[in-house]
This record gives structure tokens, sequence and C-alpha cells, in this order.
């Protein structure tokens, strides 16, 4: 470009739009960005490659399409690359991938990351749950020591799809009863003191269901805190672990070592930062709590877009 034609350009830069200079700022970083997204991807070779379609290991390099090295496995003859069978596979304009990840970090709303990505809503809204497919399954696999466990109820909603039998709610709306009904999903959070933390989401909160939860991830040597549910309470008992119950209404909100002040302050962040999106759909409420604990893990810093992808890809190790 002509130096008279380059200062031209730069004395136009005034006149664009926030949308125009956003769109224009995603170009510029494109070249750069794409490279760390296929960084992050070639990781993948590293480790001993496996056929996604047949588990086989009789695996040979099969030349380059795209960008990404591809593979042919010798047992079924299939080709495939770093992305087959993950929720990114044939997901397009991967120079974006990175700032969708920023998005993420964020907690844009659809359509606002869809301002952002240059996108049309319903692609943002397809990449958001796409990235958050296997991020979701990232949470702690054991949880030891004093660990602490309560339930919180988020109001069900069927955002998204049509519905027969009841009148249309707001975004956001209110249940049609005071306090916890079949309106709420219930979502049992565990944490324990190092910061592990994993979430349910049950069908009732009974002790069945705490049952079938808690017992596959406490320490057969950990204290659960809870408050003064019943139904936690027998489940502590059939799991054989030391209890500590605290009466939240009536009886001190701590007693020495244990009170559950962690595991409520979570849900207290986990609401406020739903309340952003106006609602979320129960079918995806689950992709939400994945993403909230990946957002709530890196507090107060921010999540670096590299790990995300990588968790997108179900590359992760158990917090």
């Amino acid at each position: 470009m002509r130096e008279q034609d380059w200062k031209r350009w730069l004395e136009r830069l005034q006149e664009l739009s926030p949308g125009q200079r956003l769109a224009l700022m995603v170009q510029l970083r494109a070249p750069d960005e794409r490279q760390q997204v296929q960084e992050q991807i070639d990781r993948a070779d590293e480790a001993p490659v496996a056929c996604p379609h047949c588990e086989g290991g009789r695996v040979v390099r099969n030349g380059q399409a795209d960008g990404l090295q591809r593979y042919k496995c010798r047992g079924c003859s299939k080709t495939f690359n770093a992305l087959t069978a993950t929720p990114l596979a044939r997901l397009r304009q991967r120079h974006k991938w990175l700032e969708q990840a920023r998005v993420l970090d964020e907690g844009l709303t659809v359509h606002q990351a869809a301002e952002r990505l240059q996108v049309a809503p319903s692609t943002a809204f397809r990449w958001r749950h796409r990235f958050l497919s296997l991020a979701q399954q990232a949470k702690s696999a054991l949880l030891c020591g004093i660990a602490e466990a309560d339930e919180t109820f988020i109001l069900r909603s069927a955002k998204g799809q049509r519905v027969s039998g009841r009148a249309p709610r707001r975004r956001g709306g209110h249940a049609s009863t005071r306090g916890t009904s079949d309106d709420h999903v219930p979502v049992l959070v565990a944490r324990d003191r190092s910061g592990g933390s994993t979430d349910f989401i049950l069908g009732r909160a009974s002790k069945r269901e705490i049952l079938a939860s808690l017992a596959t991830v406490l320490a057969a040597d950990a204290v659960l805190c809870t408050d003064g549910s019943s139904s936690m309470a027998t489940a502590a008992i059939a799991m054989g672990i030391e209890h500590h119950a605290l009466n939240m209404s009536t009886g001190p909100r701590v007693r020495g070592a244990w009170h559950i002040q962690n595991v409520n302050a979570y849900h207290s962040r986990l609401k406020g930062w739903l309340h952003r999106f106006r609602g979320v759909a129960t079918s995806y409420l689950h992709h939400y709590l994945g993403w909230f604990r990946a957002v709530d893990r890196c507090a107060p810093a921010h999540l670096p877009p590299e790990q995300l992808i990588s968790l997108s890809l179900g590359r992760f190790a158990h917090p």
C-alpha cells in the first residue's frame, strides 16, 4: 500500500462504528490466533494416537487437510484428525476460537457474543454449547478432608422450547408458588476446603439421590458438613462417614471448624452469575454449571482461553 493510501486509510478509522472496530480487530488478530489454536490442537499428537472410530492403535500419518495432521487406521481403514469425535469437529473459523473462549470467560450473553464474534446469534449459541459439551465434565473426582454439601434450587426453564400446558413466563420470571416446588431444579453442590468442587443435578432432593451422588466423590475418611437436612444426615449415616449438621435457621452458622460457608458462598456467586442470562434452559443447565465451575476456579484471574480450548477437546485433569 502506498504511503498516501495508508494515511488516508488511517484517517478513515475514526468513521468506523463500534461493531466495525470489533470486526477489524478480529481480522487483524486472525493469523496469530489461528496459529495459537493450531498449537493447542497439535498437542493431541504428543500422546499415543488411537482411532476414534474403532479405538485401534495401528495408526499411521496420512497427509494433512485444512492445516490439520490426518491419520489412517490400519484396522478399520478410516481417516481422522485430532478434532474427530470431539465437540469441535467440523467447526469452522478456527481463528475465532480464542475469542470465543474469551467470550465464555467474560460470561457474555448470546447476542453480546454474536456481536463480538461477528457471527449470527444462532452460530454464537451453537459454538457456546459445543465448547461447553466436554468442559462441563471437568469437576473434582474426589473430595477429601472437610467437605461441605448443600442443595440450591434453580428455576426450571423451557427457554427456547415450545411448551404446552402452562402459561408462558417472562425470561428469568418467578415460580408459581413461594418456596421450593416442582418449578425448581435441585442442584447439589459439594466442596472441600482445598477448593475442589463438584455438583449434581437431582431429580428430587431425596436421600436416595443425595447418597448416590455423594458416595461417588467423598473419600472414606472425609468429614461432611451440611445444614439440618434429614436427607443429608441419612445419606451420611449410610456412607458411614463423620457428619456435622448445622441448623442454619435457629442455631449457630459456625461451630469451630464445622460450617458450610464455602458452599453457600459458591451458591451465591453461581446465582449472581446466572442472573445475567435471565433464565437458562434446564436442558442445558449442566453446561452452565460446568462453565461457572471453570470460571470460578480461576477467579479473580481470568480463565486462559487456551485452557478452555483444551477443556473443550476433552483434555483436562480433574481438579
